[in-house]
């Protein structure tokens, strides 16, 4: 019985902390993710497919021109999570002093905080999906030309995940409503 009231206290301290910390914090935190996990996701797909590019390109010469929008489509990973930032960025509001630690305050700071996370975790994830299969793609036209336009609609459908990332977290943000007036 000992263990579970210190277990509990434990608990309830560490929900007081959140509670504590500022609902701007979470919200910029959530902004500052959605672009910084988006950008490294989509640097980590160009690296991927870069180097298989270049690679590939030494055995035949005419891929590089054709593969680049390999290296497109993982720069685009990077323009969702700008975009999503941009848009997080307009959700907040100057909320009164007596209102920032209210319910309406946490909500909105948790759903922009939540918004970030879901759009640049699924941007890394799409970042490395897209330069795996660019990096694919590149290596097999070097062998094969034809099947150039077979990989390329597979790699269309994985940059797809980071568009379904943009949808959810805009979808989340709609959550986001500061209060407007004093208690």
């Amino acid at each position: 019985m000992l263990g579970s009231s210190s277990t509990m206290g434990a608990a309830s301290s560490w929900s007081r902390a959140m509670l504590q910390i500022s609902p701007y914090t979470f919200a910029a935190l959530g902004i500052a993710i959605a672009i910084g996990v988006s950008v490294l996701g989509a640097a980590w797909g160009i690296y991927i497919t870069g180097s298989s590019l270049i690679g590939a390109a030494i055995k035949a010469p005419r891929i590089t021109s054709k593969n680049l929008i390999s290296v497109i489509f993982c720069e685009a990973v990077a323009i969702y999570g700008v975009i999503v930032a941009i848009i997080l960025q307009t959700k907040l509001e100057s909320v009164p002093v007596s209102q920032i630690y209210a319910p309406e305050s946490l909500r909105a700071g948790y759903a922009i905080f939540a918004s970030g996370i879901i759009v640049g975790f699924a941007n890394l994830v799409c970042g490395l999906c897209v330069g795996i299969i660019g990096s694919s793609c590149a290596l097999s036209d070097a062998q094969n030309s034809t099947l150039f336009v077979k990989i390329l609609v597979i790699e269309i459908f994985g940059s797809a995940l980071g568009l379904f990332g943009v949808i959810v977290a805009i979808i989340m943000s709609a959550q986001a409503s500061w209060p407007t007036k004093e208690v």
